[in-house]
């Protein structure tokens, strides 16, 4: 005997309104033609004006758009959206550093890092993918499984809520505490360079958010062949997370050295768009404890590196669950800097930042692969002497 399901009165899933903050100005434009909300020869101006309202005043309304006609207002609230993602967790540290878990999606959680007084007033450390497909073995983040790419909508959006909670609207001209952006958090931007690129143009647009390219860096673990493609996309400031001088232990620590050995990257480096000592390249060497840090390998490393306009942040190992190293000593490190020094290279030593939190670097990973955000919150009130401050 046959049976026929009825699923005439199953409820429709709901059409996912397109969010215009993660368009470029010409898909903004080509979007409000495609819904029908203007006419095509009004596009490029209604396209400017609600650019300076989404990027310049951060509104999340489109009823907030007084100089916008009604119904105009409405035509876009029924066929696109301007809200932000949800904020399911944000945290505090006692050196000031902020952390955001982020929802964009069901299942999909960023988590996204503010750190005072880097750069010229404060860094915003952005994801580019959720989880990491590169398994680096000193990072935190590479133990969490690839989800998917970031689109730039969701980039976007993170510039945007630390902006809401650092009350960072209208774009200021000065006094900014959100001065820098950096592609340092989950995910390798490299293979997602499609957003990354068009979220770079949206965050650098002078009448938006109006972050200069000059102070937007993306760090890669050495995909070669979009180093150029990067430089000639985005104009943004290149870092290398290096770690090792010589291929074999490379290798381990950062297993993409098999696909792109020392060699390979170096020239590529080398041939990278706009290259000069005032567009340095910044190379992060993590600190690991009778793995990298001798004096052979510094030494090492100022041969790698010679004739490459550089600068070599040195990064003491964030501890995290798990890993199977340690920090080196403190004289060590900065016995490493000082034959980077004299080698010719500035080597600031990074302070960590927010490591009570787990927002330093390395360190990030999608809450709710760790604790959901839940039992954290019960573990708080139940423990608050060991809590960070929230």
């Amino acid at each position: 005997m046959g049976v026929t399901l009825d699923l005439s009165r199953a409820p429709a899933r709901a059409a996912v309104k397109p969010n215009l903050s993660g368009l470029t100005r010409a898909e903004l434009a080509a979007a409000l033609i495609a819904a029908e909300v203007v006419r095509p020869e009004k596009a490029r101006m209604r396209a400017t004006q609600l650019w300076r309202w989404i990027h310049h005043y951060g509104v999340t309304d489109f009823a907030a758009m007084s100089d916008v006609a009604k119904e105009m207002r409405a035509g876009l609230a029924e066929a696109f959206t301007i809200a932000r993602p949800e904020v399911v967790e944000r945290q505090v540290s006692k050196d000031g550093t902020r952390k955001w878990l982020i929802r964009t999606a069901p299942g999909i959680e960023i988590e996204t890092v503010y750190i005072p007084d880097v750069g010229r007033s404060g860094a915003l450390c952005v994801s580019s993918q959720v989880g990491c497909t590169l398994n680096c073995t000193f990072c935190h983040t590479g133990t969490q499984a690839l989800v998917r790419n970031l689109t730039a909508a969701e980039i976007v959006a993170q510039v945007q809520v630390a902006r809401d909670d650092l009350g960072e609207w209208p774009s200021p001209k000065e006094d900014r505490k959100l001065s820098n952006i950096v592609f340092m958090g989950m995910g390798e931007p490299l293979y997602n360079l499609d957003h990354v690129a068009a979220a770079i143009d949206i965050i650098a647009d002078g009448e938006g958010i109006a972050i200069s390219r000059r102070r937007i860096t993306v760090s890669t673990s050495g995909v070669v062949p979009e180093l150029i493609p990067l430089g000639e996309r985005t104009q943004a400031m290149l870092a290398i997370s290096l770690h090792a001088t010589n291929d074999a232990l490379r290798e381990t620590l950062v297993p993409l050295n098999k696909k792109y050995p020392l060699a390979e990257l170096m020239a590529g480096i080398r041939a990278f768009p706009g290259l000069s000592n005032t567009k340095r390249v910044t190379f992060e060497y993590v600190m690991l404890k009778g793995v990298n840090d001798s004096p052979a390998e510094a030494k090492a490393l100022v041969q790698l590196l010679k004739g490459i306009p550089a600068k070599i942040n040195l990064i003491p190992f964030n501890p995290w669950p798990g890993s199977p190293y340690e920090c080196s000593d403190w004289g060590t490190i900065e016995t490493f800097a000082a034959i980077l020094n004299r080698g010719g290279y500035a080597s600031p030593i990074r302070t960590p930042r927010g490591r009570d939190i787990l927002a330093a670097c390395g360190q990030l990973k999608s809450e709710s692969e760790k604790v959901r955000a839940s039992a954290r919150r019960k573990a708080a009130v139940e423990t608050p002497a060991e809590t960070p401050a929230q």
